[in-house]
């Protein structure tokens, strides 16, 4: 058996697969934000701790004697600040807290950055945090040795050992992203050093093993290694199989993914593409990130008074995109625009556009968006031959029918399943315990595939074509 435990930003979920990969047990347990000022964002580690051992607790229900390897997912970004004695010194700073934009500002100000680790310096990554903290608490700053990222703090628990992994300490700016390691350079212009990063795995190796107190409190063996694991897209993608050059999948969440697999690394930082590397060796991920896919939707069905499976449902067959077009802005965009300020618009309204119109081009403002991250990724050269789509927005035909055609690409529906962190986890634990590669990350099975509609890809090309005026025209408004 193996496990994966994800660490999310509302909860952590534990997964139980065994040796075919079947699922045999899930378990979650929940976790709450603190926003003490406008912008910020935090947790307590402590938390996470009692959430996993929440998780275990129902987990050893099963009988986990015959696990062998663990592996571990989290949210991205987040500053864990330790001291000597590894106490923690205050509460994370998480991957959502924009206190620190004018660090961020400043760091992308210095062309290094962008040159080293291939992306833009955002307010969440975790360099300008450490910055921010060495600005207005400076006594906490004079007691920090070690930064670890939110999924590593849990490791520490599980191992006793300072440990990270390439996908995950690619998001802090810290890393050289094409070398695959910490950059001595970047590390001093945050004034920080080596000594206070955790020595860094991929993301499909041993990191360390289980401590026995802990092994024996839920019935486990001795000897159960911890994989180093990944980011929670990394892990994702090694869930749901893209792990190959070639192969992509679109997230229709609160917000929108669009994640591809490479075999090289390819960055573009003025894309405002994510280029991270994979949580397995030698490969390497993008992603266009969209800040609001389903969360448009959803205002917009709020807006309406009625529900989103309603509007939605009602559509009937994909139709041509007509005059009115939404730009789905609700709070700023990332790729391509990098934007904190930018917000949405509905343009081209007329008399005929009733509320399923409106549905439509909410669903296809959102289409436009991840069509632009597809656009911002074949800048780069990556290419996107398979094209899965997973999340609560896959569930609407309508939706799917109008990505494939605007981006004149298949998209694959997987059969149910879990295919997401916590499962790629479980797979990571799996390849650590028994030296398994990424051979093992298959693609889930296919349920359906649809196909663009060729009859109606002009009428999508036109309708892009005005969504990107209607950007240039608002984009600077504020």
């Amino acid at each position: 058996m193996y496990i994966g435990l994800d660490l999310g930003t509302s909860g952590l979920k534990g997964i139980l697969i065994g040796e075919d990969q079947t699922v045999l047990a899930e378990a979650t347990a929940p976790l709450t934000v603190s926003r003490p000022a406008e912008g910020w964002s935090e947790q307590s580690p402590s938390d996470w701790i009692s959430a996993a051992e929440a998780v275990l607790d129902q987990l050893a229900a099963k009988g986990l004697g015959a696990v062998r390897g663990i592996g571990l997912s989290g949210h991205m970004h987040g500053a864990t600040l330790l001291d000597k004695g590894d106490e923690v010194l205050r509460p994370c700073i998480l991957w959502n807290d924009t206190r620190s934009h004018e660090e961020a500002a400043e760091l992308d100000g210095d062309p290094m950055f962008r040159r080293l680790t291939g992306n833009i310096v955002f307010p969440g990554f975790t360099a300008p945090k450490l910055l921010w903290v060495r600005h207005n608490e400076p006594r906490i700053w004079d007691r920090v040795a070690k930064v670890l990222l939110p999924k590593d703090y849990l490791r520490l628990w599980l191992t006793g050992d300072h440990v990270g992994e390439m996908s995950d300490a690619a998001g802090t700016s810290w890393l050289d992203t094409g070398k695959r390691d910490w950059s001595d350079d970047l590390l001093a212009a945050t004034g920080l050093t080596r000594a206070q990063m955790p020595r860094l795995v991929e993301g499909s190796a041993v990191s360390g093993h289980l401590r026995e107190a802990l092994a024996a409190r839920w019935g486990l063996p001795k000897g159960v290694v911890i994989a180093g694991g990944g980011g929670d897209n990394a892990a994702s993608g090694v869930g749901v199989g893209v792990v190959r050059a070639g192969e992509a999948f679109v997230s229709l969440g609160t917000s929108g993914v669009l994640f591809a697999a490479n075999d090289g690394y390819q960055p573009d930082p003025a894309t405002a593409v994510h280029t991270f590397c994979h949580a397995l060796p030698n490969t390497w991920h993008q992603m266009g990130v969209i800040l609001a896919a389903t969360d448009a939707l959803n205002w917009y069905a709020k807006l309406t008074g009625t529900d989103a499976a309603k509007l939605t449902g009602e559509l009937g067959p994909l139709q041509a995109p007509a005059k009115t077009v939404f730009l789905p802005y609700l709070g700023g965009e990332r790729t391509p625009l990098n934007s904190a300020t930018v917000r949405g618009a509905f343009t081209g309204l007329e008399h005929a556009t009733d509320r399923a119109a409106g549905t439509r081009a909410v669903l296809e403002g959102v289409t436009y968006a991840i069509r632009d991250s597809r656009d911002a990724l074949a800048a780069t050269g990556t290419r996107l031959e398979n094209l899965l789509a997973v999340g609560g927005g896959s569930r609407s035909d309508y939706w799917l029918k109008a990505i494939a055609t605007a981006l004149d690409c298949p998209v694959q529906l997987p059969v149910a399943g879990d295919f997401g962190g916590a499962f790629g986890a479980a797979r990571l634990g799996l390849m650590a315990a028994t030296g398994a590669g990424a051979e093992i990350a298959t693609l889930p099975k296919i349920a359906r595939t649809v196909d663009p509609d060729p009859t109606l890809k002009d009428a999508f090309d036109a309708g892009h074509a005005r969504f990107r005026a209607a950007q240039s025209a608002i984009k600077d408004l504020k």
